[in-house]
């Protein structure tokens, strides 16, 4: 199966911080829908921002479709445009993402920027804001919006592109229940038109439904282990000591006792 990424040995430090991520070891395979599970503070956020190429390892080595990613190869603007044509990341606040006047402007950015044609450009920018119902908005400001309305915004100013790779940062956080039901969803149409999509996210709900494979990071910043997304739900041992879950007490007639807290299955 061909890989997407490969990630061999690889840290990162922010600077005059402590290490974020610590050797970590991660196969990506075309097609995959992967999970990052982890606490937050875990790395996981740091995690995508590396597959992204909008940091680089401290130490070790990051390859994307077969090239190693490194700062030298993003200066090459053949490579960055080819790059960002095939990955797109979708921030966990939409509000970092979204910075320009109208809905319109924001799904047409990334278009323009790569060199797609003005009138091609109008058709991508209907065809995204029909696809994710949010025509309505098109002339509206983002700042304006709903937490939902941002997310949907977010989302198809990267489905403009319609790029191999979808990297998913905590995409259902601050939404309603409606809402983060559309977004599984979406994530299922994704995967179910053979897109690669990567996932962080501590909301156990969204790899139970959509996910193949896991990976945990602990609190530690490495990878505590990885394997089928069922067989990770269901280690309650591991989700505890990662931190993704916890368990209740309760008294009854001065008897304590505990059980795990789950939403999901």
């Amino acid at each position: 199966m061909e890989s997407v990424f490969e990630l061999s040995n690889v840290t990162f430090r922010y600077p005059g911080s402590d290490i974020a991520l610590e050797s970590v070891d991660m196969v990506i395979h075309r097609g995959e829908s992967v999970a990052i599970l982890g606490a937050n503070g875990s790395g996981k956020s740091t995690l995508l921002k590396l597959l992204d190429g909008l940091y680089f390892p401290s130490k070790g080595e990051i390859r994307a479709f077969g090239t190693v990613l490194s700062e030298s190869a993003m200066r090459n603007k053949k490579f960055a445009n080819q790059f960002h044509a095939k990955v797109g990341l979708v921030f966990q606040d939409p509000d970092v993402q979204l910075f320009l006047p109208t809905v319109w402007d924001e799904v047409a950015f990334a278009p323009l920027q790569l060199g797609m044609d003005k009138e091609r450009v109008k058709e991508t920018v209907h065809d995204c804001l029909e696809k994710l119902g949010i025509s309505k908005l098109k002339d509206r400001a983002p700042y304006h919006l709903s937490e939902g309305e941002k997310k949907k915004v977010a989302l198809a100013s990267v489905l403009a592109l319609d790029p191999e790779v979808w990297l998913m940062d905590e995409p259902t956080s601050s939404l309603d229940p409606r809402t983060q039901g559309w977004i599984i969803d979406f994530i299922l149409e994704l995967t179910g038109r053979g897109k690669t999509v990567v996932v962080a996210t501590h909301d156990l709900e969204i790899p139970y439904v959509t996910a193949g494979t896991c990976y945990v990071l602990g609190q530690g910043h490495k990878v505590m282990t990885r394997g089928g997304a069922r067989v990770i739900l269901e280690d309650e041992s591991l989700l505890v000591a990662a931190n993704l879950i916890h368990r209740h007490r309760h008294f009854h007639d001065r008897v304590t006792h505990a059980h795990v807290h789950r939403h999901w299955g």
